[in-house]
């Protein structure tokens, strides 16, 4: 049985999130796991369990999910998944590379962090092209300096309690948050997006996008300099402001070359 790790990207908008969705043995939702693993099927001809490096919820977004599966065949050189997936896969989930891997390799375990980026338009109006992936906030124009200062203290092991949603089973909502910022890019027509780019260990239950929403609010009505660092002391969720919609969320990379740190 050799252990192959996938990087995969998809458009998550009409998908209810990664996680395989089953009632009474059979698939309830259209997820991107529950996908893959019908190709895989087909492929090996038995059922074969694909082990995702976390969950993205429903209308979110991946430019680099990892996945690992077993596979019972050793004809197929690890590259050729690729190609073999791709031709039964639908449109919007694409394998981007296939790689062998150590037998005790689990993308969920083995990964160190993960990074998200999350994309906002502040035009006008919007190009069609990007209606799917980003969240458009009307009637705002960033001030990047204030933005980061509001990041400056999302760095550490931090109680996220805050941006915790109702509803989350987390044992602990304590979370070591690597770096945390704000940057402008250029899309393919040229117009600038802004983007927040998080990357930690791993993430509560809707946790970046509350961040997201709880930040452009933030800046967008002049808060006081130290209302994120009030934010997070409060450990309160109500304290914090918006969700943003998973529109503008992706899922962008999975680290494996860092420290390991508690889930």
């Amino acid at each position: 049985m050799r252990n192959i790790l996938l990087t995969i990207s998809y458009d998550g908008t009409d998908f209810c999130g990664w996680q395989r969705q089953e009632k009474q043995g059979k698939e309830s939702e259209r997820t991107v796991q529950g996908e893959i693993e019908k190709v895989l099927h087909k492929i090996h001809k038995q059922k074969v369990d694909l082990h995702g490096s976390g969950r993205t919820d429903s209308g979110v977004h991946a430019f680099g999910q990892a996945a690992n599966f077993f596979s019972p065949i050793d004809s197929i050189p690890a590259k050729n998944y690729i190609k073999a997936l791709n031709t039964f896969l639908p449109q919007d989930i694409r394998i981007l590379d296939a790689k062998e891997v150590e037998q005790d390799f689990d993308s969920r375990f083995s990964a160190t962090s993960r990074i998200y980026r999350y994309f906002i338009s502040f035009d006008e109006a919007i190009s069609a092209n990007n209606s799917r992936f980003v969240w458009h906030v009307r009637n705002y124009k960033p001030n990047l300096e204030r933005l980061n200062h509001f990041c400056s203290c999302l760095k550490g092991e931090i109680d996220c309690a805050s941006f915790a949603a109702s509803g989350d089973e987390s044992v602990s909502t304590n979370r070591y948050i690597d770096n945390a910022e704000f940057f402008i890019q250029k899309d393919i027509f040229g117009n600038d997006l802004l983007v927040f780019q998080i990357e930690a260990n791993a993430f509560l239950w809707k946790m970046v996008r509350t961040l997201t929403g709880t930040l452009i609010n933030l800046d967008k009505f002049d808060a006081p300099q130290d209302s994120m660092e009030k934010i997070l002391i409060a450990k309160d969720r109500t304290k914090a402001g918006v969700t943003a919609p998973p529109t503008g969320l992706f899922l962008y990379k999975i680290c494996f070359d860092g420290i390991r740190r508690h889930v």
